[in-house]
């Protein structure tokens, strides 16, 4: 495991995204995740005597409270989540909100005071100390600090193989694998140099290629980007997304920023008081937060920025198959006051779109035959989005739609439903309770 901090992190908006993010956007599911740390109950109290916080916590007493009668600090108070494999997990908070605390205790680096930390289906809380040192040698080496702790004395190549010194590789290993990790951060042509010949950026790089060069599999970083310039950390996150995209690891991210947690995070768990308040993905939390709290933390969001066409998108009302004949797609229409119908096979395969006056028209003409045979020039093709498309390129496919709503498809062109008018509408709204229903009409 790596921990890596810094102290602030650049407003974004999402760009590059995981493709573990992008599997939670297109689909809204976990079922097929797989479990790498499970947290259970967890609580950090500082001081001595750390029952008598615990107790008072039973009996509804809060942070502030205990602290005054008992000089005890509750840091983290019965926090329980899961943080699947290969995922981007994000701890947000503000100063003090004990997202620090958590992610410190995930390794031990701070002992629990109750709970259970399951990492690989072993609990490490109840791990001796050697067994906890062998544990970490295996799972947590290459742990680097505020700033990386970067050695002044020492080059970039020889910071990057520190860890791998550190663990007894021979020196042909660690220097191949070494430079492997340069290039991967970009520091290619930068192995002789020492820290104080590269700029803010630059030495980050050197810290994230040497917890990389352990091949650890979790990557604890806290408030990671701090030291830099806007400009620059939004590179930084950029270069973090590429690179989970090619390296899959699994990370522990803690920021204040919601900017940064929405930019980055595959889920997002926002803290108060040493508490999770939620747990989930950016869609979710500003689609639907959980109390006051997180609906005044996320009010000042650019929503568009942050919801996609699947979390907007309504289900289909009614839908035209291709064996249906013009009247019976006709009576689907008045049956229920739609301007067209979304076609589709059995499998909800998009077929096309049929537009409610063309075939009222194509009826009329023909209305003397008893079986009205279908014509197929009356299948029109509609604007479709995809169920991860960003919000803001949807508004620009329903602005250029000339009939109908815009379907909502996935990549196996399976439709899931249409946007709206009133989905927008309703989605752009700071009240997430706010429904629309006009799916009837464009």
């Amino acid at each position: 495991m790596i921990v890596i901090t810094w102290d602030y992190f650049m407003p974004g908006l999402p760009g590059i995204r995981s493709s573990v993010q992008w599997a939670y956007m297109a689909s809204g599911i976990l079922e097929n995740m797989q479990e790498k740390i499970v947290v259970k109950n967890l609580f950090k109290v500082f001081g001595k005597h750390p029952d008598r916080a615990l107790k008072a916590l039973k009996q509804g007493k809060s942070k502030d409270d205990i602290l005054k009668e008992t000089r005890l600090v509750v840091g983290v108070q019965d926090a329980s989540f899961t943080v699947y494999k290969k995922e981007i997990f994000v701890l947000m908070g503000l100063s003090g909100s004990g997202k620090s605390t958590l992610e410190r205790l995930l390794n031990r680096l701070h002992e629990p005071t109750s709970g259970e930390i399951i990492i690989d289906g072993i609990d490490i809380t109840r791990l001796n100390k050697k067994e906890l040192r062998d544990f970490r040698r295996k799972h947590f080496c290459g742990m680097v600090f505020q700033n990386f702790a970067i050695l002044p004395h020492r080059t970039v190549l020889g910071n990057v193989e520190f860890g791998l010194e550190l663990q007894g590789v021979d020196k042909e290993t660690r220097h191949k694998r070494a430079m492997e990790m340069i290039q991967q951060v970009g520091l290619e042509g930068n192995e002789e140099s020492y820290p104080d010949q590269l700029s803010g950026g630059m030495q980050q790089r050197v810290g994230l290629a040497r917890g990389l060069a352990v091949d650890a599999d979790i990557i604890l970083m806290d408030e990671a980007f701090s030291a830099l310039d806007p400009l620059i950390r939004r590179q930084m996150q950029d270069e973090l997304l590429q690179l989970q995209n090619k390296l899959q690891k699994t990370i522990v991210f803690v920021t204040h920023d919601l900017d940064e947690a929405f930019r980055l995070g595959d889920r997002i768990a926002i803290m108060k008081d040493g508490k999770i308040v939620q747990v989930g993905t950016a869609e979710q939390i500003i689609s639907k937060p959980a109390d006051d709290y997180v609906k005044a933390f996320v009010e000042d969001m650019d929503r568009s920025a942050v919801l996609t066409a699947g979390s907007i998108l309504q289900p289909l009302v009614e839908q035209a198959f291709p064996n249906d004949g013009p009247r019976t797609m006709m009576r689907k229409i008045r049956q229920n006051k739609l301007t067209g119908l979304v076609m589709t096979d059995k499998a909800k395969t998009l077929k096309g779109y049929v537009i409610a006056r063309e075939l009222a028209d194509y009826i009329n003409k023909n209305k003397d035959k008893e079986d009205i045979p279908f014509d197929n020039n009356l299948i029109q093709q509609p604007s479709i989005v995809h169920l991860d498309m960003p919000l803001t390129e949807v508004i620009n496919v329903y602005s250029d739609n000339q009939f109908g709503p815009v379907v909502v498809v996935d990549h196996n062109q399976i439709v899931h439903g249409v946007v709206t008018r009133g989905s927008i509408l309703a989605a752009l709204s700071e009240d997430p309770d706010i429904q629309v229903m006009d799916n009837k009409e464009k």
